[in-house]
């Protein structure tokens, strides 16, 4: 048996006034990993819409509410054209199955904080609803590995490696835009652009 507070963690800065409580070491889980959000009104969770291949995650709300973006699979595998948008209240809890793409973030006056658990604890195969530029894949891998993040589509086995904002040069992600389908929005200038700029091939 292991107690934990999650004010004794060390917190992870996410944005001006954002952080993340990583609680699985502290607890020792080996199949369960927990982390405690405390987020600010108009940021969000990080990464942006993406899925985990191999993880199911479950957000349990416990102050303020959160908006989630969802976007789904067809019933043939391939990723949906259109997402929807939840809200989650306190007390109430949201999963998302392995490969169901999401974000969530903080539309409300007050900070929200929930907790997220994911099973199981470790998730190697991230999918970000980015086009292949070669085959046309609906979705890439992300590899973070190296010297920064590459896109590997798993399918063709193309690698690309993304681009900032073609405006300011900041980093990008993944959200839905106007239309309830995916758009690539800079995290600083806030362009949207239909489809991710990459620098070059990897």
């Amino acid at each position: 048996m292991e107690k934990h507070s999650p004010d004794d963690a060390e917190p992870d800065a996410l944005g001006d006034e954002s952080h993340r409580h990583r609680l699985s070491d502290a607890l020792g889980t080996t199949d369960l990993a927990l982390n405690r959000y405390r987020i600010a009104p108009g940021e969000g969770f990080p990464s942006g819409l993406h899925a985990h291949a191999d993880q199911e995650e479950v957000f349990v709300v416990v102050e303020g509410e959160a908006t989630f973006e969802t976007l789904a699979r067809r019933d043939d595998g391939a990723v949906a054209n259109e997402g929807r948008e939840i809200t989650v209240g306190p007390g109430e809890a949201i999963r998302f199955s392995p490969g169901e793409f999401q974000s969530g973030r903080n539309d409300a006056d007050g900070d929200l904080v929930a907790f997220a658990l994911g099973a199981p604890r470790e998730s190697d195969d991230v999918r970000i609803p980015v086009t292949c530029p070669e085959c046309g894949n609906g979705e890439m891998r992300l590899d973070a590995g190296g010297d920064g993040p590459t896109f590997v589509c798993p399918d063709c086995s193309a690698e690309r490696v993304p681009g900032g904002c073609p405006d300011c040069g900041s980093e990008m992600y993944v959200a839905l835009g106007a239309t309830s389908r995916p758009v690539v929005v800079c995290d600083s200038c806030g362009v949207e652009l239909e489809a991710a700029p990459f620098v070059e091939e990897a």
